[in-house]
């Protein structure tokens, strides 16, 4: 672990999020809950992303961290200070939205310059800070250029360096890549992560795409229907996920019906097709009994498929129904038990497999996870 990472450990209350819930108005005279009792605590010079699906409550969250909209209850408090009351310019959190919000009618250097300016800095200050957050976000030499001539990427270095200038207490982002095609979320991806590292911002980021939460944060919270459904580092929210909807959520997932055949102090027996799946006991969520029906699931990677030596009825088999050829990887589509299994492998290994062949399937059982069928629908 790095000094960095030490830190976040030790210091983990620069922001606190404290039980906040959030009501609107649903026209028919009740309301419609956004936000319900949502609670994080944030460490100085952390990366945190609020991660789920449209609707979730996670850009009410932000608008409410960053004084946009007032909590019906619950505080956020800054430093051990409460600040619910405190005006959004008055917070010193920018917002970087999906839309970049730029001015048409100023240049590159007038847009960054404008939050400056409104507080009334010197004309030296403000030059000095434009051009170091030129610098940083890579656009220097194009300050006297006007939004409707620059590429969304570069809009959104603008969005970004307006931001960095006035050296935000807390920088927040919403969406703010959903504009930008496959390639240039990735670069600006990068950049993000890149500036946030060298300054020690701390980050509150909010998305709905999983790559995106998991490669740019120190730990990501999945939200959903306006509650906290698990907070872990990427590796954790992806591999070890807490309930059904994180490990459907969070990348894709194969999940096996199966039923639960023995309980002991070392394993998990898991019967699936007439056959037995030794599950290890760290693997499972909840406590089982012999008798509960369970969905087994695991990730694609961890799923393997052969086609080689013949198979003598005691593992099991499936038809490949699909392959689709991702580039560094195969993804196929296996017709199993009463369903699909998806499993991914590495296509430089040079393995073929045709649509329709019988093939082999191993699973590796250290990364399954156990969930009763009733604890959540799918």
């Amino acid at each position: 672990m790095d000094a960095g990472a030490q830190e976040r450990v030790v210091d983990p209350g620069f922001l606190t999020i404290s039980n906040v819930a959030k009501r609107f108005p649903d026209g028919n005279g009740g309301f419609i809950p956004a936000v319900r009792s949502f609670s994080l605590s944030i460490a100085k010079g952390e990366f945190v992303t609020i991660l789920g699906p449209s609707g979730c409550g996670k850009t009410t969250t932000l608008r409410i961290v960053g004084g946009l909209e007032t909590p019906d209850s619950g505080d956020v408090l800054l430093d051990g200070k409460r600040i619910n009351q405190l005006p959004a310019q008055e917070r010193n959190m920018p917002l970087v939205f999906q839309s970049y919000v730029l001015f048409p009618h100023l240049d590159v250097y007038e847009n960054i310059a404008y939050g400056l300016r409104l507080r009334g800095l010197s004309g030296d200050v403000i030059e000095n800070d434009v051009e170091m957050s030129l610098q940083l976000v890579n656009l220097f030499g194009l300050e006297k250029r006007f939004p409707n001539t620059l590429s969304g990427g570069q809009q959104q270095r603008v969005a970004l360096a307006r931001a960095l200038v006035l050296k935000p207490t807390v920088l927040l982002f919403d969406e703010p890549l959903s504009n930008l095609d496959t390639k240039l979320r990735g670069q600006m991806r990068g950049e993000i992560k890149r500036i946030q590292s060298m300054l020690g911002i701390t980050t509150l980021y909010v998305t709905h795409d999983q790559s995106e939460a998991l490669g740019i944060s120190d730990r990501v919270v999945v939200m959903h229907h306006g509650q906290v459904e698990q907070v872990g580092t990427p590796e954790e929210v992806y591999g070890s996920p807490r309930s059904l909807f994180v490990a459907d959520f969070v990348g894709n997932a194969n999940f096996i019906e199966a039923r639960i055949a023995e309980v002991t102090d070392t394993v998990v027996m898991v019967q699936v097709q007439g056959k037995y799946i030794e599950v290890p006991r760290y693997c499972r969520n909840p406590e089982f009994r012999e008798g509960d029906e369970v969905y087994l699931v695991t990730k694609p990677e961890a799923v393997h498929l052969s086609i080689e030596g013949s198979n003598d009825g005691s593992g099991f088999t499936g038809r490949l129904v699909n392959r689709f050829f991702m580039g560094a990887s195969v993804e196929y589509e296996v017709e199993f038990e009463n369903g699909f299994l998806t499993a991914v492998q590495m296509s430089r290994d040079g393995t073929t497999v045709s649509v329709g062949t019988t093939v082999n399937i191993e699973f590796e059982v250290e990364h399954f996870r156990l969930f009763r069928k009733s604890d959540q629908p799918l």
